[in-house]
């Protein structure tokens, strides 16, 4: 592969199209070594200039050009490594490009390639230029007629975007099918798909009496595992039509699920493409998280059709038009499907851990980045997922009446065009009262906005002042304050909700304060005698900021106790332990011995009242809910926690020390808990059985994080016993909390059982990676080289390289740079031959400057390693650039 000098993007450098390409006639002779591709492109020229025609191309072996018919001479075009240019083509022609591409060593998994001998694509962001040559620019639209042609014997189905209008067998033993679609579409949305595959169908019926002919096709083995993915495209079908009034367009919707896959899902028009993780699916090998995803991913990738596919980005700096609309969609739909707190709480933990920590670091960009040098490091959480929180606000500020009016219009005025977040904004603009030009900040600001709230009381009023703490980041010099939506509510010392009004006024129990100042204050009037009011802030995280007021241990009880927002109650219990594992960090880092610690009382009693809230009979409490309420904040949240030089074993010991004592100090209400939680008879995907499942679990984990037989016993049993993977890999993961006879034993009858499942075995991985102890490569090497493990696969990667470098920060920050040392050997063996994935696992070294000297020196060693390299990937080359500045 050769490697080019980076080129940087810029959002102010865009231009239109020289040239449009109206229709696009494309025909493949699939063959693993060699695919024949036959492109006829119905063109014209776009304004009044003569600049010539470019096509970009990658890895493509060029067989002949012709204009108009006309086949053209190799002085009439120039073929380079990353396109084609042709000068002096009229106002109106067609070119008939024929050249050939090599699938079957095409490692990057980007463009057309095989995955368990099938021939797959993947075009989004530019993969559609490893096809053929063409001008591979989001806003550029055409209508396609793709015809396959393939051995039947290998390729009985061949399947690609819009409806099927003909397939006949040929003489020679190859068969071929055509399919149209009638809708323009960018070329990052093209897709195909042949091999051996078996699928099921079902039909869905649109709110306007269409029939709508529903296909999954899996690789023969995996055919059981698909009903699950079924029922969740047909309930996003409807959902989308009941919340959003669209309707899909097509005859057909088809969904393929591959094994080598660098992402989670595609878009593609009518033809999406899944990583097989994101669709195959039953009880004795999914887990209930899996369920969830599965029936996420799916609604997220159809309700792109209108929001990325009918209505579409003008260009890759749009990148969050696209996505962080739908990924808002698709988060709604969840939170339709099961419990709006649970989701609301996992949203934010992502958003907290992932994208709050690319916020301030070296990678942090605005929703809308204004430049890149490779766009395929911009789908990232701050796009996806910040950007999901920004249309939020949208939908908060407005209402949802005026929210739907705004994405009707949005959907009817751009429909089959290529816009900008702007035409977004605009839109919605349009049915706002409030200034819509300070909102636009949201965009165009990386960091993460730092809200801090003082209060007073003032006779019989309740004074709030909240200041602004705008974020600096590189390349931004301005710090106007943001537009913020801050939700709140007040309790009094019993924890009963405060009316809140303004002095001359309407009071209620919950307002929402919109700010739009460095600094503000707020007047609200109380009740008489009243004492000074426990603050709910940001209930239901209206904004994606950071609170900080003066919350005391006994404020924090109370809301974790009382408060009516079921978020905020999650949130200040959240905020109560971490209170706690900080203390006891900054302690130890005072002392020379560890500091003994009591477990306090106000952190015990909220966790023994959550236990008791899910197994009480009396207004019992969602276990979902509880579950997430008493699952420890994360190593890599708490060291968020430290501006610098990050304790990594401190925070370690601190945790596992927490999570003894209340185990010990609750362990009978756990095994109560336990029990109470158990699910009878056959395993069921409803909310009710999940959240019981899942506070077994975390009763479970708390049980086994003390020694005792008794309790290595009781997960030893569940194991056994339990008929769904969500039990067994729970019981699993317990065992897995401290060392032990019993742990290893159940690790190695686990990978015997499902050495054949290779999503079961990535599970496996990921467990095995997260226990690694500091130093230990040989533990390293040995998963490394058992059979269940390819370098050569993402889902393989991610499950063992990315989960020790995300989820053992006390191995991968060994104090010796052993972690480090083969983290960052992995990526460069990678980086040649999937830069995209190396790229990715490159982003754990950013925040080096963080950490101590010894491992701060050490982690940058190994970014100038990576990057020091005469064929380092562009991909890498950005993000370990970036990361040294």
């Amino acid at each position: 592969m050769t490697e080019r000098q980076a080129q940087t993007i810029r959002l102010a450098d865009y231009r239109p199209p020289a040239y449009l390409v109206d229709h696009v006639d494309l025909t493949f002779e699939l063959a693993s070594r060699s695919t024949r591709v036959v492109s006829e492109l119905t063109c014209r020229r776009n304004g009044d200039h003569e600049a010539p025609l470019w096509l970009d191309g990658d890895e493509l072996e060029l067989e002949s050009v012709a204009l108009d018919g006309e086949t053209l001479g190799a002085d009439r075009y120039e073929c380079r490594d990353d396109g084609l240019s042709i000068s002096g083509v009229p106002e109106q022609f067609t070119l008939t490009v024929v050249c050939r591409v090599d699938p079957v060593d095409n490692t990057a998994l980007d463009g057309l390639y095989q995955s368990s001998g099938n021939f797959c694509t993947q075009c989004e962001p530019e993969g559609f230029r490893r096809i053929t040559f063409f001008p591979d620019r989001p806003d550029v639209l055409s209508r396609y007629r793709v015809t396959l042609i393939a051995d039947k014997s290998t390729c009985p189905v061949l399947l690609s975007n819009g409806n099927p209008v003909e397939q006949r067998d040929l003489d020679d033993g190859r068969h071929m099918a055509v399919w149209e679609d009638p809708f323009p579409k960018p070329s990052y949305l093209f897709a195909l798909v042949a091999g051996d595959l078996k699928s099921i169908h079902d039909q869905f019926t649109t709110r306007s009496g269409r029939t709508i002919d529903l296909g999954i096709y899996v690789e023969p083995h995996n055919i059981d595992r698909c009903d699950h993915a079924m029922r969740s495209l047909i309930k996003s079908m409807a959902w989308d039509e009941e919340t959003y009034g669209r309707e899909y367009d097509l005859d057909v919707f088809n969904i393929v699920a591959v094994d080598d896959f660098n992402m989670g899902a595609m878009e593609n028009k009518g033809l999406n493409i899944f990583n097989s993780k994101f669709i195959l699916a039953r009880s004795e090998t999914a887990t209930d998280q899996d369920y969830e995803g599965i029936e996420s991913v799916v609604a997220h990738e159809y309700f792109h059709n209108w929001s990325g596919n009918r209505v579409t980005c003008r260009d890759w700096f749009q990148l969050s038009l696209k996505e962080g609309f739908t990924v808002f969609r698709d988060q709604e739909f969840s939170a339709d499907m099961g419990s709006w707190s649970v989701k609301r709480i996992e949203e934010v933990n992502l958003l907290r851990q992932v994208q709050f920590a690319e916020d301030a670091g070296p990678q942090a960009h605005p929703v809308q980045p204004k430049e890149y040098e490779q766009i395929n490091n911009f789908y990232t959480a701050t796009v996806y997922n910040k950007g999901a929180e920004v249309v939020r606000m949208w939908h908060n500020l407005l209402g949802w009446e005026a929210f739907r009016r705004g994405t009707d219009r949005y959907f009817e005025r751009f429909d089959g065009q290529a816009v900008t977040i702007e035409d977004f904004i605009d839109t919605m603009a349009e049915q706002a009262d409030f200034d819509t030009a300070q909102f636009r900040r949201w965009y165009d600001r990386a960091g993460t906005p730092v809200l801090h709230v003082r209060k007073r009381v003032d006779g019989n009023e309740l004074v709030v002042e909240f200041e602004q703490e705008v974020p600096t980041a590189a390349g931004q010099s301005d710090d106007d304050p943001f537009l913020i939506p801050v939700r709140m509510a007040a309790f009094d010392a019993a924890g009963k909700p405060i009316p809140l009004g303004a002095p001359d006024g309407d009071a209620s129990e919950e307002c929402t304060v919109v700010l739009s100042q460095g600094t503000e204050t707020r007047r609200f009037r109380l009740p008489s005698g009243s004492d000074m009011p426990v603050l709910s802030l940001n209930r239901g995280f209206t904004a994606p900021i950071k609170i900080e007021h003066a919350f005391t241990d006994e404020d924090l009880a109370l809301l974790a106790a009382s408060d009516t927002d079921e978020f905020n109650r999650w949130d200040a219990y959240q905020r109560l332990v971490l209170k706690t594992l900080v203390e006891r960090v900054r302690a130890a880092q005072e002392c020379a011995d560890w500091p003994q610690s009591e477990l306090p009382a106000g952190l015990s009693e909220a966790f023994g009242q959550l236990l008791h809230s899910a197994v009480s009979t009396q207004g019992k409490a969602d276990p979902r809910f509880v579950a997430e309420c008493v699952a420890l904040p994360s190593e890599n949240y708490v060291a968020e926690q430290f501006s610098q030089d990050v304790p990594v074993d401190a925070i370690h010991r601190a945790r596992v020390e927490l999570r003894e004592q209340l185990a010990n100090e609750w362990s009978q209400t756990l095994v109560l808990v336990h029990g109470k939680a158990a699910v009878e008879g056959e395993y069921r995907f409803d909310s009710a059985d999940v959240a019981r499942r899942a506070l077994r679990t975390q009763a479970l984990v708390y049980l086994n994080a003390l020694d005792h037989p008794a309790w290595r016993r009781l997960a030893t049993e569940q194991m056994a016993e339990a008929d769904n993977m969500t039990e067994r890999f729970g019981a699993l993961t317990a065992l897995s909390v401290r060392e032990s006879a019993e742990r290893d034993t159940a690790l190695e009858a686990f990978a015997q059982e499902w050495a054949n499942d290779p999503l079961v075995m990535d599970k496996w991985l990921a467990l095995q990676a997260r226990i690694v102890a500091p130093d230990d490569r040989e533990a390293l090497e040995t998963l490394e080289a058992h059979p269940a493990f390819s370098l050569r696969n993402p889902n393989r990667v991610r499950a063992l390289v990315g989960a020790f470098s995300r989820g053992n920060p006390v191995a991968f920050h060994a104090e010796s740079g052993s972690g480090y040392r083969w983290v960052a050997d992995k990526i460069i063996e990678i980086d040649g031959f999937n830069p995209q994935i190396a790229a990715r696992l490159a982003t754990v070294f950013s925040r080096w400057r963080r950490y101590d000297g010894a491992r701060a020196d050490r982690m940058r060693a190994e970014l100038e390693r990576m990057i020091d390299r005469a064929d380092c990937s562009t991909d890498l080359a950005e993000i370990a650039g970036k990361a040294l500045k």
